[in-house]
């Protein structure tokens, strides 16, 4: 019999999923998937499309965010610049690309959906996020429901109060929900009194609502992370009404400000959305989410693991910094 990989849930841990933001117990640091050689193995195996090499700065307070090319290095000496530089490793779909692991991901799911009824996890995706001891993520939101199921190190986890225009505005998700920006979003140090702080320990989970902003630093250890994401149609539901109202906004010129996804109107701005969709394929343009440019090498022999490509700017502009101080 399959051991569960979900520790001692109650019933009201189930009820929360999607709902509020949860804190539980998981047994994926027993598995034996996560250890150094294991790392190594899928850095070496992923395809290069999927995998994504990141720096952050030094400095939380100075957006920096950067992606970098993998510059030929193993994967074993990778894990190792990861543990001693500035980096953070993301590979993406290991549904498709790893079916040993996917066998391990699923059932995360299914044990949720068997404990909650009338949960879905349709869409299913999942992140395997390798980083450094001092790596940190910026400000954002998430598009699909995110769940980060934390395997190794520490890390300190922001999460501020979904659905409140205070600290994400409407036009702001839309913009993410359209793929006019990257899902980083402003940012303001004040936000942080309102947030909710966690600091994860291997075998915990922290998940929260759909589009709840959240930032995320790590406070010791190489730190190795499973971020899944699942949509279902409530989920879908809500980007598209995002992404209706953008288009309400820019294209006719209509400020649509209710995101409420049940109703006559939630389901007219799915269908509209769905339809410009559909229009965009037609005329070979199909949506496109915001991406950074390759701005780095890794390079083992440069400090923090990488070094800048020549003609690089030394600092990048977010299309969210891009704004004057508008409120927006």
């Amino acid at each position: 019999m399959t051991q569960p990989l979900l520790d001692n849930w109650t019933q009201q841990d189930f009820d929360t999923v999607e709902e509020g933001v949860l804190v539980a117990r998981h047994n994926l640091v027993d598995t034996g998937l996560f250890t150094d050689d294991a790392l190594a193995d899928i850095i070496d195996t992923h395809p290069a499309e999927d995998l994504s090499i990141n720096t952050m700065g030094v400095d939380p307070n100075v957006f920096d965010w950067r992606e970098g090319e993998r510059n030929g290095v193993s994967g074993r000496e990778l894990v190792q610049l990861v543990r001693d530089g500035q980096l953070w490793i993301n590979c993406r779909k290991m549904l498709d690309n790893n079916p040993d692991y996917a066998r391990v991901f699923n059932q995360l799911y299914d044990e949720i959906e068997a404990g909650k009824p009338g949960f879905q996890a349709q869409q299913r995706t999942a992140n395997l996020l390798i980083s450094s001891p001092t790596a940190w993520v910026p400000y954002h939101v998430d598009m699909p429901v995110n769940m980060l199921w934390h395997i190794r190190g520490t890390k300190r986890v922001w999460v501020y109060p979904h659905f409140d225009k205070r600290f994400a505005s409407g036009e702001v998700l839309e913009k993410v929900c359209s793929g006019e920006w990257s899902e980083d979003v402003p940012y303001d140090p004040s936000f942080d009194r309102y947030a909710l702080v966690y600091d994860a320990q291997p075998g915990q989970l922290i998940t929260w609502p759909q589009l709840a902003p959240h930032r995320v630093r790590n406070l010791d250890g190489l730190n190795v992370s499973l971020s899944t994401e699942h949509k279902n149609p409530r989920a879908k539901r809500r980007i598209n009404v995002h992404t209706a109202n953008h288009l309400m906004r820019t294209r006719f010129g209509v400020a649509c400000k209710s995101i409420d996804v049940e109703g006559f109107a939630a389901h007219t701005k799915q269908t509209l959305a769905r339809a410009f969709r559909v229009a965009g394929k037609f005329a070979g343009k199909e949506k496109e989410q915001f991406v950074y440019p390759k701005t780095f090498v890794v390079d083992p022999d440069a400090p923090h693991g990488y070094r800048m490509k020549e003609g690089v700017e030394s600092s990048v502009v977010a299309p969210h910094e891009e704004l004057e101080a508008t409120g927006v």
